[in-house]
């Protein structure tokens, strides 16, 4: 039912445990078939495509990538990196960070060939890996959700439509809902001692233009265009998608 929901009572990440984070951080033979309440299990992963081992890559496993344009991406992650920062750590300045996302340096690998590597795959075989854009949920939650649902082999049926279901859905998971529930404004990750909190700050597209300079997006338009040049992919900065 409605009340029994686990978003309700669990932070997201709990739900969907992170392979690198958690489920093998400190165990290198974990017990996969029961480390996930629900079935089929899901895990998350910020591993890039070519990463991944043959296991997955050639197994029935779907695969949903979901990426957020590069600027609000890695404004977002700056603020993230200085929530969880300790006191006696100076932050790195806007500009050196962006320096280094630039020229590659970031978590879990370069951004660019990061979203390309899945891109390619959802080009290359459609029905294994979906690519999704959190600008597109933000715009037409509804569209995506049924679209995942296809995806996934669930789709939502006529009634469910009829009723309101897909809806009821986007609501309790979107991310004005999640940030005021109790458990995400109070609780924090087992595995890493992580306060939930800090994972929901905005969720806004376009909050980047409140921070940075001319000359920085500039730098990344120029970027976008040589790395995505001929891909098919775009990136929605804010209003007007940025085409290579």
């Amino acid at each position: 039912t409605r009340d029994e929901n686990p978003l309700l009572t669990f932070n997201p990440h709990r739900l969907l445990p992170s392979l690198e984070y958690g489920v093998y951080l400190n165990k290198p033979c974990p017990d996969l078939d029961n480390i996930c309440v629900y079935k089929p299990r899901l895990f998350a992963t910020h591993v890039p495509y070519a990463s991944l081992p043959t296991s997955i890559k050639d197994s029935d496993c779907k695969i949903v990538y979901m990426c957020r344009n590069p600027m609000d991406m890695f404004i977002s992650f700056w603020h993230f990196r200085d929530m969880l920062r300790v006191e006696s750590k100076e932050l790195l300045s806007l500009h050196k960070a962006f320096d280094k996302f630039c020229h590659g340096i970031y978590a879990h690998g370069p951004f660019f060939e990061h979203v390309l590597g899945y891109w390619k795959a959802s080009q290359e075989n459609p029905n294994k890996v979906l690519f999704l854009k959190y600008e597109d949920l933000k715009e037409d939650i509804s569209c995506q959700l049924m679209h995942l649902a296809m995806f996934l082999g669930v789709p939502f049926t006529e009634d469910e439509k009829k009723g309101g279901v897909v809806e009821e859905i986007a609501n309790i998971c979107s991310f004005e809902k999640l940030k005021e529930l109790e458990v995400n404004k109070n609780g924090s990750s087992q595995s890493n001692g992580i306060p939930y909190k800090v994972f929901f700050r905005k969720g806004k597209v376009g909050d980047w233009s409140n921070c940075v300079t001319p000359s920085m997006v500039e730098r990344l338009e120029k970027l976008i265009q040589e790395k995505l040049n001929n891909s098919g992919l775009t990136f929605k900065l804010s209003c007007k998608t940025s085409k290579p």
